[in-house]
């Protein structure tokens, strides 16, 4: 059985994969500080809230003392400010405590320390931010990368080499294997030397380290999305082990997939993912909410990306899936002409196709919509706009799938 702490586990594409493969597992710890990725993650893989509870009858006062111990935050990038929690209603207060509580959320990694971790873990999973290592971060002026001293959100990366040194250095069991998912641009000659010094330190603990990257498209969604994905096995001094499992690697290499039937996956195309029908009025209210007012600015965001459905016809492929819609570049612009009056005649992907790009479904996406609530007058916790960010910085299911298949298979005949 893989016994799994998922770190910036987000709104959980590891717990969702294994869950898809059939593989037998268990999520020990979540950790996660953004409070929206929080609530969603319980939701999705642990069901609706539901009181009575714990904290059904506990005070503001009291639940505040409780978070006060965690490291939260309310956009994903900065702590919490001051006051900021104590604005808010009990309602919202008590079903935080409970989505943390739910689901085994030890939140911050800054916070966590190596015998925090359960020692029956075997696999730890790390998709730290990818912010200060993309391309899209360089236009904005984030060059620092992966930098130990550059205290920006990718350099969390330094906080997992931390806490498993931690544990080395008390004589804690380590982790079978660690996955590592992020941009492929970490792989680049600007964050070379920064990679291979990660790579080194994961060798120094015991890690033979496998890194793919990997298209999603080959995978079966329609959607040009490349990752860097790093695999690293614990195989200690043992030269012998370390070699059958570079051998399994090489006879199993997911880079040489290039198309989905080599795995026996079923491709889904765009027509299956985009909601058109616009016959359905969930469908409709949900194209309307993703339909931008019509200014120049939008004109030239249809004109110059990509057309997923335009004159009556579907395009092979999205681009990459961003954390926001509304701007240039894009994921993909769709023809809508009988939306609001004086509205653009195109809209934006909406949430619940953010999430189908993702390999997540549309069960994932209503659990979220069910379990939505107010935080105060002025609207609810998920907004589409947050749920398109939570979508944008996941991982593709799909990719995790086949990863965690071949974890799987080196657990149960290699390792043993």
């Amino acid at each position: 059985m893989l016994k799994m702490v998922e770190t910036f586990s987000g709104i959980g594409a590891q717990a969702k994969a294994l869950k898809n493969a059939k593989i037998s597992s268990k999520i020990l710890n979540t950790a996660d500080w953004d409070i929206n990725a929080i609530l969603a993650y319980d939701y999705i893989h642990n069901g609706d809230y539901v009181e009575p509870n714990k904290y059904s009858k506990m005070s503001k006062e009291e639940l505040l003392k409780i978070l006060s111990k965690y490291t939260l935050s309310f956009d994903g990038k900065q702590p919490a400010k001051a006051g900021q929690l104590e604005r808010q209603n009990v309602n919202f207060l008590k079903r935080l405590c409970f989505s943390i509580d739910r689901s085994h959320n030890l939140v911050s990694v800054t916070d966590i320390k190596g015998e925090d971790l359960p020692n029956d873990m075997n696999i730890l999973t790390y998709s730290f931010p990818c912010q200060d290592l993309s391309l899209a971060g360089c236009w904005h002026g984030n060059n620092s990368g992966i930098d130990r001293d550059a205290n920006n959100r990718s350099s969390m990366l330094w906080q997992i080499e931390r806490i498993l040194l931690e544990r080395k250095h008390q004589n804690l069991s380590m982790p079978k294997f660690l996955l590592m998912e992020n941009v492929r641009n970490i792989m680049s000659k600007k964050h070379e030397a920064n990679f291979d010094m990660w790579k080194r330190s994961l060798k120094g603990m015991g890690y033979a380290n496998y890194v793919f990257p990997l298209n999603a498209v080959y995978f079966g969604i329609p959607q040009k999305r490349v990752r860097a994905y790093m695999i690293s096995v614990y195989v200690g001094n043992n030269k012998k082990l370390k070699k059958k499992v570079d051998d399994y690697f090489q006879k199993n290499d997911l880079r040489k997939i290039k198309d989905p039937k080599e795995l026996n996956r079923n491709e889904i195309h765009i027509e299956d993912i985009l909601k058109i029908d616009y016959s359905n009025p969930i469908y409709k209210k949900e194209a309307e909410e993703s339909q931008p007012k019509d200014t120049t600015s939008r004109k030239n965001i249809y004109r110059d990306n990509e057309k997923l459905y335009a004159a009556g016809k579907f395009a092979k492929i999205a681009p990459t899936l961003t954390t926001k819609q509304d701007r240039h570049p894009n994921s993909g612009v769709i023809d809508f002409n009988n939306g609001k009056k004086g509205m653009s005649n195109f809209r934006y992907i909406t949430p619940r196709e953010c999430f189908l790009f993702m390999g997540f479904d549309e069960d994932d996406y209503n659990k979220l919509i069910n379990n939505n609530f107010l935080i105060n007058k002025r609207g609810s916790i998920f907004t589409r706009d947050k749920i398109n960010k939570m979508a944008g910085n996941s991982i593709v299911v799909n990719v995790l799938e086949e990863i965690f298949k071949q974890i799987d298979y080196i657990d149960k005949n290699i390792l043993i």
